[in-house]
This record gives C-alpha cells, sequence and structure tokens, in this order.
C-alpha cells in the first residue's frame, strides 16, 4: 500500500492511485510554482517573500485517515511571510477556495483565523521564529532570546481545532489590527488565503479584542461529538490522554520532534497493550492529531465512569540540559516544588496556545460528600503514582525527583483517580533517543499497563486475576497501599 503524508494524517491509496500519482507529481508541482508567480496583488520581489517547504514532512506516526473521503479535505502547499512599509503579510496556497474568518484577541496578543478542515503539507515548525544565542550559563541563566518572524508577527502555528475545522493562531510582536482576512482566487492560479496586518494603538487593539473574545466565549461552548468506551460493560475504563494536539503541538525537541507527535505514539502502544489483556475498555481522549481543550479532556473521563486517567506528556527545559528522567505527578491545591509549579502552569495554559479562554471552570460543588469523593480520589491518584513509579523505573529511568504534584486542571476531575506522567525531557539527547525509539517506547508501555494491573489488583484483588503475578521489586501491591487506601 501507499501512503500519502499530511501534517498528522495519513491517507492509504491503493498501489494503482500510488502510481499515477507519481506520474502527476511533477505536473502538480510546476502548477504550484506557476500559481506563486500568477497570484494578484504585490509581486514577490515587492513584498520579499519568504517561503516555507511545500511538502509536508509529517511524522512518521501519523494517524491512518479510513475514511475515502479524507483526500477530498483541501490542503495547503506552501506558506508565505513578508513585510513592506507598514503591513505584514502572511499567505498560504491553498488547493481552492475555503471560507475564512477572524479575529483578535488579548492576554496575551493573538490574530485567530478560522478555516473548514485542511491538510497542512507544510513544515509544521515553519512559524517558529529562530532563537537566538544564549546568554551565559549560570544558576540565574536566561531562556534565548526570541526574535519575532516578521514585522508584527511574533510567530504562528496551525493544526485542526475541531473536527471538521482548522485554525490558524498568530501571535502578535505588538498591538495590531486586521487590514484584510480573506481568500483570493485567480483562474489559472489557484487560491491563496491573504492575511494583512498592520500595528494599531492600544485603544484600537483593545477594542478589537474584547469583540473577539465575544467569539472566543461563544465557540467555547460548542458541543462535540461524545466518546464511549467499547466492550464489555462490567469491566473497568481506562483513559488514556495523549497531551496537546492539533494546533498546539506542545514540547519541541531537535530534529522538529514535536510532543503532541511522541505522547501519541506512547498512548497507542499502551492502548494495544491493555486492549489485548481483555481486562479493561479503553478510551482515548483523541485518537487523531487534533487539538482537544483541557476541560473536554477531563469531561471525558467522567461521563464515561472512568475508573483512572493517565495524562501522558514530555517536557523541555531550555536552560537545563542535566535534566532528565520520567516523573509522575498528581493533583493538588499546592506544589510541591517549583518545578512542579511551572509545569502545571505552562500545562494549564494550553488552551490559550489554541486560542481559547484558559480561564478554570469554577462551578465544582463545595459540600461534605463532594469533599469526600475528592479526598478519596485523591488517595487513589497517589496510590497509583506510586505503584506506577515502582514498576516504571524497571524500564526507564526516573527523574531525581519523581513524583511531585502541582495543581493540573486535567486531573481535577473529582472522582476519577488521575495522574500526569511526564515521560522525559526532548531537551535531553539521551530522553530524546528513548522517546524516539519504537522499542524502548513498546518495552516502556509495557511497564504501564503493568503498573495498571497491579493498581486494580490492590483496588479489588479478584479483578484482574493475573495481577499478583508482577510485583515491582517483590513487594506485595496491596499491603503497600492500603494504609493510603483506607
Amino acid at each position: 500500500m501507499a501512503r500519502s503524508l499530511s501534517q498528522g494524517r495519513t491517507e492509504r491509496r491503493p498501489d494503482g492511485f500510488a502510481a499515477a500519482w507519481r506520474a502527476l507529481a511533477p505536473l502538480t508541482l510546476i502548477s504550484v510554482l506557476l500559481a506563486s508567480t500568477a497570484v494578484s496583488g504585490p509581486r514577490a520581489s515587492d513584498w520579499n517573500l519568504r517561503s516555507a517547504a511545500t511538502e509536508a514532512a509529517a511524522p512518521t506516526s501519523a494517524v491512518v485517515a479510513t475514511d475515502p473521503a479524507a483526500s477530498s479535505v483541501p490542503f495547503v502547499s506552501a506558506v508565505h511571510l513578508a513585510q513592506t512599509g507598514d503591513l505584514t503579510r502572511l499567505v498560504f496556497d491553498l488547493s481552492g477556495p475555503v471560507d475564512v474568518s477572524a479575529f483578535v484577541l488579548g492576554d496575551p496578543r493573538r490574530i485567530i483565523v478560522d478555516l473548514p478542515e485542511l491538510s497542512f503539507r507544510i513544515d509544521p515548525e515553519s512559524g517558529r521564529p529562530a532563537a537566538g544565542p544564549k546568554p551565559a550559563k549560570g544558576r540565574n541563566a536566561r531562556a534565548p532570546v526570541v526574535k519575532p518572524l516578521a514585522g508584527v508577527i511574533a510567530s504562528y502555528r496551525f493544526g485542526l481545532f475541531a473536527p471538521g475545522k482548522s485554525r490558524i493562531v498568530v501571535d502578535l510582536a505588538e498591538t495590531a489590527r486586521i487590514v484584510r482576512a480573506e481568500v483570493e482566487t485567480t483562474p489559472g492560479a489557484g487560491s491563496r488565503l491573504v492575511l494583512d496586518l498592520a500595528k494599531a494603538d492600544a485603544a484600537t487593539f483593545a477594542k478589537a479584542a474584547a469583540a473577539g473574545e465575544k467569539v472566543a466565549a461563544s465557540q467555547s461552548g460548542e458541543p462535540r461529538p461524545g466518546k464511549t468506551a467499547a466492550g464489555d460493560a462490567s469491566l473497568p475504563i481506562v483513559v488514556l490522554d495523549p497531551g496537546h494536539g492539533g494546533i498546539d503541538a506542545g514540547a519541541h525537541g531537535a530534529s522538529d520532534t514535536q510532543e503532541k507527535v511522541l505522547v501519541f505514539d506512547f498512548a497507542r502502544s499502551l492502548a494495544a497493550h491493555l486492549e489485548a489483556q481483555g481486562r479493561y475498555r479503553v478510551l482515548m481522549t483523541r485518537t487523531e492529531d487534533i487539538f482537544v481543550p483541557l476541560s473536554e479532556r477531563v469531561q471525558i473521563a467522567r461521563n464515561a465512569g472512568a475508573a483512572l486517567l493517565i495524562s501522558i506528556h514530555a517536557d523541555t527545559l531550555s536552560d537545563a540540559a542535566g535534566v532528565s528522567g520520567a516523573t509522575v505527578y498528581t493533583v493538588s491545591d499546592r506544589a510541591s516544588d517549583a518545578e512542579a509549579a511551572r509545569l502545571a502552569d505552562k500545562e494549564n495554559k494550553a488552551d490559550l496556545v489554541a486560542g481559547l479562554d484558559s480561564k478554570e471552570d469554577a462551578s465544582d460543588v463545595s459540600d461534605i460528600l463532594f469533599d469526600l469523593t475528592r479526598r478519596e480520589t485523591r488517595a487513589y491518584s497517589h496510590v497509583f503514582a506510586r505503584t506506577l513509579i515502582g514498576y516504571f523505573k524497571e524500564s526507564a529511568r526516573l527523574n531525581k525527583n519523581p513524583q511531585r504534584s502541582a495543581g493540573f486542571r486535567v486531573l481535577k476531575a473529582p472522582d476519577v483517580p488521575s495522574v500526569l506522567l511526564e515521560l522525559g525531557y526532548l531537551s535531553s539527547e539521551r530522553d530524546l533517543a528513548q522517546l524516539r525509539s519504537p522499542e524502548w517506547r513498546e518495552t516502556a508501555s509495557k511497564s504501564v499497563a503493568k503498573s495498571i494491573d497491579a493498581f486494580f489488583a490492590a483496588r479489588a484483588p479478584a479483578t484482574p486475576p493475573r495481577a499478583a503475578e508482577d510485583k515491582p521489586d517483590g513487594k506485595d501491591v496491596l499491603s503497600a497501599v492500603a494504609p493510603a487506601i483506607h
């Protein structure tokens, strides 16, 4: 089977189609090149356009699209960025015309561009600014200085925002206004999305941002398709939450490695081990490269009646290359240390990356029964965290402080024991090599599966029946954790 790769999505085509595609590829490339010179508006030389790669170098772990209609999704073939005078122009070359809407958001300053689902066949790192030289090393060393890409545009990102909906988020280097946001089509030359931005004073920007907040608020309430766990209803449900996704790439590592890809691969491997056992119903918060809001991840677990949630992540540090190893986090009202507080603050802002409000829902009920339920849930979360660490160290290196806690929003379900597993640091060469290794992923995910067996054996010794076979360091898991449960 031949495969055509795109950002976060893989399409399988019959071998005959692949041969035809190879024959037409040169003609398609020529058409794209001609289109880029025939579009209306200022010439490329006038704008000093910088073009990103026209073919997507999609992750090898991209999800296979089984929908035959997937090939009909419009695609982006190139992106250009330029500045002339007071205007900064961002252009995306499209395979055809699409509807577009754009609005402004503040705190932080952003431009949001909403589109129907697109396949971004461009370098996923094209919108990231290049970091300048690092300051002198030391205990108080600062992060590298990052310069804006061009004009008022500091950086931009793109991806699948919701089912059938893509989004482009432009981070602003200063207050700006939208001069133009539209798709123009020239006969014989193709279509392109043109976003023109100009500097704006603070009052003008604030007024536009206030209007944009209303648009964003209306979108936050849009319903998404529900998720249900298939299988025997008597089996406990384990929810696996691969962090980030879609427009939110998460942490970045060397060779354009993206956290969202690595953690998704790990979650799929873990899901395969759990499903093969037949002891659990497994539910993933995302099954493709798509953005999922933090509150929705929690709600998926609660609506399903999950018995356990594992949120899977990887981190990076710009000025601490020596930090490495896996860490397991649980939720707490007060962070266990400064590093846990830093990570929770970063992860809790994930919705901002996608152009959503990151404010936390404070509608939790406050009564004795609710408080007792939450306390019991947190106790079970701590029990599983210790169990997970005991098994995970058999196949992976742990951080020097492997169990921490902080106020992670994704772990705040009051009735679902939840942990956040940081697999390692993309800033560590050794960790990154492991995270990219299929062999390590297979071994490490199997260790996590064993820890899940042990956790449920401790809660109900008869289920699953074989969990007692695997005990870390020869210890009896039930006796080790019983004081924390009762």
